[in-house]
């Protein structure tokens, strides 16, 4: 035999109940063969009898050494090797009885299960065109069948094998595919509690902000007013700042909370850092820069959360749907309100035909970032025709910081009448 070329080592076939079934069967036909040709040597007599006899028993030794050998299993070297002097104990059968014409039928599953589907065919033909010549040169009658059997057989063994082999990828594509939606579905599932787990974080975070901080916050103003229209000698001066430092001391106590459940990109680092980790590089996305105009102040945390999101949804957006080359992201303090602008030179496209409301024939994008910028008393205006490019603008009032107290000894007094 020809030497083959270098090839991958197989990867190991897992033997399945019907494999199994059909390894015990090719073991039996071959089994069964070499005993017939050995019988019918016997009973026909003579001294060629033995050997026919010693040929089968090294054809079957041969063939019990490969099958419990697991280098033939792992390595095509090694398999083809063990067809090779298969392939010789065999020819020499053929040589000394014309019965080890029919041992070729075993021989073409072994041929085109270990070799390459080129050289196993070839080894096919081979091994027929052998056994139509050992048959012919044994002398035995010509008939149609002598030709015919040993193609026949050579064509029912390449379409059972390659059939098989293209079920079994076939198969294999399907399970791939299976094992892949399945990991598919439970990243999807971990992606959508962690989109709860941070939404909720969010809704719980405005609700803390809007309710129980405001409400401690316009406690304090009171309070604070209370004290200033008091006259220092007043008993109930005292109080009223116990109960203004409480609510001092509670309300940054649920500005902490709001902190806490801020998103994670805010947590170790400003509005601005946050941003401008949004600008790393990464593979098929757009260049992003960003910049900051303006004196940066101290933002609440609802506005640092409502602008991280606005902008990572409008760069979302832009990824996907602008294909666009360059996007810059500003982000601009203006004394009484902040802005964030995000522009990208793609393709544009028509506001006007954008849904208004979430949900409405599959867009969301535009109109969460609209109520995220009403429910702060921002708005956000979106600019932006086919093909030349769009442009995010969301601008939001900074609230009014909260007067200072002023000193207990200038506290003033009112005078009593006489």
């Amino acid at each position: 035999m020809e030497p083959l070329p270098p090839a991958p080592t197989p990867a190991p076939l897992v033997l399945t109940p019907v494999l199994r079934v059909l390894r015990l069967c090719l073991h039996a036909l071959l089994a069964g063969l070499l005993a017939l040709a050995s019988v019918k040597a016997v009973a026909a007599g003579g001294t060629h009898a033995y050997a026919v006899v010693a040929v089968a028993l090294v054809m079957g030794g041969v063939y019990a050494a490969g099958v419990l050998s697991p280098a033939v299993g792992r390595s095509r070297r090694a398999a083809a090797l063990w067809l090779a002097a298969l392939g010789a104990s065999w020819l020499a059968l053929l040589a000394v009885s014309p019965d080890g014409l029919w041992t070729a039928f075993p021989l073409y599953f072994l041929q085109l299960h270990l070799l390459p589907t080129r050289w196993g065919l070839s080894a096919v033909a081979v091994t027929a065109a052998a056994a139509i010549a050992g048959f012919v040169a044994h002398g035995q009658a010509v008939t149609p069948g002598t030709f015919i059997g040993p193609l026949l057989g050579a064509a029912v063994a390449v379409a059972t094998v390659l059939g098989y082999q293209s079920l079994h990828r076939e198969s294999e594509r399907r399970r791939e595919l299976i094992d892949e939606l399945l990991s598919t579905r439970a990243e999807l599932a971990g992606a959508e509690r962690a989109a709860g787990t941070l939404a909720e974080r969010e809704r719980l975070a405005r609700e803390i902000h809007d309710t129980l901080a405001q409400g401690l916050s316009s406690i304090q103003l009171l309070l604070r007013a209370a004290e200033r229209a008091l006259p220092e000698s007043d008993p109930a001066l005292a109080h009223i700042r116990q109960a203004r430092e409480a609510a001092q001391d509670n309300l940054a106590e649920a500005r902490r909370f709001v902190r806490a459940l801020s998103p994670p990109g805010l947590e170790h680092g400003s509005l601005a850092a946050a941003l401008e980790r949004l600008c790393t590089p990464s593979s098929g996305a757009p260049a992003v820069q960003f910049g900051v105009s303006g004196t940066p102040v101290e933002l609440p945390t609802p506005y640092e959360v409502a602008l991280l999101r606005i902008a990572q949804s409008a760069l979302a957006n832009t990824v996907r749907h602008a294909r666009a080359g360059r996007v810059e992201i500003t982000l601009s303090f203006m004394g009484t309100s902040v802005s964030l602008d995000v522009v990208d030179d793609g393709i544009g496209f028509d506001p006007r035909r954008t849904p208004r409301r979430p949900g409405s024939d599959g867009g969301f994008g535009l109109p969460a970032m609209r109520s995220r910028a009403r429910s702060l008393g921002g708005t956000l205006s979106v600019e932006s025709a086919p093909g030349q490019g769009t442009a995010v603008a969301i601008t939001l009032p900074l609230p009014l910081p909260l007067p200072e107290a002023r000193p207990a000894h200038a506290t003033p007094r009112r005078e009593s009448r006489p």
